[in-house]
């Protein structure tokens, strides 16, 4: 077949095949269009999971009459200067509006502060027609009809129009975040109606248009984040660990203000949680980096959602040293989703508190209820036993070492008999009052009922324990009888070598050996037997992917915390008031004790006010 010129219409489809994936694209795409034209309302309306109508109306700068033709041309922009890699806006390519009007019927009405009226220009199909007067106030409005009609194999791709409109959803939620000063409208027949009210942008604007989106709990269980490392800054909210999600869905990351889903930030996010969180549990986060335009490619992808860094690993470092800062800093912190199933678990299934019991009018309450598993233990209600006197449960055979401290002669855990010292009250775990089903230590603080995971609780702060010595000092190695050769492409031997000194540290000795292969004379002891080339290919993966040597020190972290897990007090062990005490001292005192090794909650806080309202009092 000969060479041929493709025609227009074929070349805007074929970029409506990258732009255009289904209606949430170009929901995203007129969306940033508005913003683009500095709006300060977007009204969104869709019908049919946006196959049907896509109505997109903002209160922008408008588009002067005589530039609507250019507007539905390919690679035509106002937002991009002579410098490509200077772009502050969020659209730049000049391919949306042709794209979707190559598969779709589409119709741009807009209006200039200073124009007597407004303008419109349609196409169907990559047909454009005329451009003529109509009425409308300043601003722009854009309409798309009957997305992918005139490519209907696309539409066979297309999800439900539930899916459909959640996905739009989705992309005015991912973008509303970053623009708290705009009013965000979305409505439509498929949907009920979200409306997003401007606020400040300031910290307090922000995060409460981050409390519209991903909802009120989220504030009142995260941390805030503010870092700045060389030319990056990083700004934002994370959750606690023991508030997470069972996917990453929740997980929004802007660059310079535009939304991305980036693999290097979502793999930091997993770097910074990897101690405190399982892995099928991921972390909440809303993170903002601000760096210079030069020093980011935006231009990677049509779609715009992926993103190349200059430093890859400066902003890596970044995010994982800013949160686990936070972390260490938020100190000891409950999620308050905790409580909330706490209580729940505490009233009577079907007898709800109010209503008339059996005939004589008590209202009815089962001693023996058993409710379902709460934040990750059972709750259960059965007649209290005093605590008997026990032996040292922490010096017996396998247990791990636990400094009890000075005796605490005023705290007795028997309930009826404690007279607790002000002073432990005040403290944020409180003061020990009861052992509960021999793995549970009650507490009391001045405002609240703190319930402790006592095998849980000592786990972590084992773990912590051990991993300081492991990263304080150079780990122990031992020295292989023939030094293995594991045979790498030149440049992953490269890599290696650059960090040998590191690697050492941890106990690895390696050095290269010729030009296409690394041979290993030492192992970190901790790992006993292990698959050196193996163990060697992942690192050189993975600093080619992030330049740093994380595998190797969270293959240490593990054996740490299963040494920790073995090590620590067990479930079942009866306890001294002195040893109970010294426990919730330790776990204030030490950063992420509020989840153990494997993520799960170690202690849960009920509010005295939410104790009144069970029984009625409030």
């Amino acid at each position: 077949m000969r060479i041929r010129h493709l025609s227009e219409t074929m070349i805007n489809q074929i970029a409506a095949g990258e732009v255009i994936e289904r209606p949430a694209s170009v929901v995203k795409e007129l969306v940033e269009n508005a913003l683009d034209a500095g709006a300060n309302r977007v009204e969104v309306a869709t019908a049919g999971g946006g196959l049907n109508l896509i109505r997109v109306s903002d209160d922008g700068s408008g588009i002067p009459v005589d530039e609507l033709e250019l507007a539905v041309s390919r690679h035509c922009t106002s937002k991009l200067g002579n410098d490509i890699h200077d772009i502050r806006s969020l659209g730049f390519r000049g391919e949306a509006l042709p794209s979707i009007g190559s598969v779709s019927r589409l119709t741009i009405r807009s209006r200039t502060a200073r124009a007597d009226a407004a303008a419109e220009i349609s196409i169907e199909g990559g047909n454009v027609s005329p451009v003529r007067p109509a009425a409308a106030n300043r601003g722009t409005s854009v309409e798309v009809r009957d997305l992918f009609f005139a490519t209907p194999a696309r539409l066979k791709f297309m999800k439900g129009q539930r899916a459909e409109a959640t996905a739009i959803s989705d992309v005015v939620k991912r973008i509303a975040i970053a623009f708290p000063k705009v009013r965000f409208t979305l409505s439509g027949p498929d949907r009920t109606t979200m409306e997003l009210p401007a606020s400040d942008d300031t910290a307090e604007g922000r995060l409460g248009r981050i409390a519209q989106v991903m909802g009120k709990e989220f504030p009142e269980n995260s941390i805030a984040l503010d870092a700045m490392r060389e030319s990056v800054q990083l700004a934002g909210h994370v959750s606690i660990p023991s508030y997470s999600r069972a996917n990453a869905l929740q997980q929004y990351a802007y660059v310079n203000g535009r939304p991305v889903r980036d693999k290097l930030i979502a793999s930091a996010i997993r770097g910074a949680y990897a101690d405190v969180l399982p892995r099928d549990r991921h972390a909440i986060t809303v993170l903002f980096l601000t760096l210079d335009p030069a020093t980011v490619d935006v231009n990677v992808h049509p779609a715009k959602a992926d993103v190349r860094f200059r430093d890859p690993g400066l902003v890596r470092g970044l995010i994982v040293g800013a949160i686990r800062e936070a972390l260490a800093k938020a100190g000891l912190r409950s999620a308050t989703s905790g409580a909330s199933a706490m209580m729940s678990a505490f009233r009577p299934g079907a007898a709800a508190y109010g209503h008339p019991g059996p005939a004589n009018g008590h209202r009815s309450f089962n001693p023996g209820f058993r409710a379902a598993s709460t934040a990750g233990f059972d709750v259960a209600y059965s007649p209290y036993r005093p605590l008997e006197p026990a032996g040292p449960a922490f010096a017996e055979t396998a247990q791990a070492s636990f400094d009890t401290g000075p005796s605490i002669a005023s705290v007795d855990a028997r309930a009826g008999q404690a007279d607790i010292a002000d002073e432990l009250l005040q403290m944020q775990l409180g003061a020990a009052r009861a052992q509960v089903h021999e793995n549970y230590i009650v507490a009391q603080t001045g405002d609240s009922l703190i319930i402790v995971d006592q095998h849980a609780a000592h786990e972590r702060l084992v773990y912590e324990a051990l991993k300081n010595a492991i990263h304080s000092r150079a780990l122990p190695a031992q020295i292989l009888l023939l030094p293995e050769i594991v045979d790498l492409p030149e440049d992953d031997a490269t890599r290696l070598a650059s960090h040998a000194e590191t690697l050492r540290q941890f106990g690895l000795g390696i050095e290269r050996f010729g030009p296409g292969a690394i041979a290993v004379r030492e192992t970190p002891a901790m790992l006993g037997e292990t698959d050196v080339a193996q163990l060697v290919r992942d690192l050189a993966d993975e600093i080619a992917d992030n330049d740093t040597t994380e595998t190797l020190k969270a293959r240490l972290d593990k054996i740490a915390a299963t040494m920790a897990c073995h090590g620590s007090v067990r479930s079942g062990r009866r306890l001294l008031p002195e040893e109970m005490n010294a426990l919730l001292r330790q776990m204030e005192a030490t950063p992420g004790s509020g989840t153990c090794n494997h993520g799960r909650p170690t202690y849960i806080e009920l509010k005295l006010a939410d104790i009144e309202r069970l029984f009625g009092r409030r």
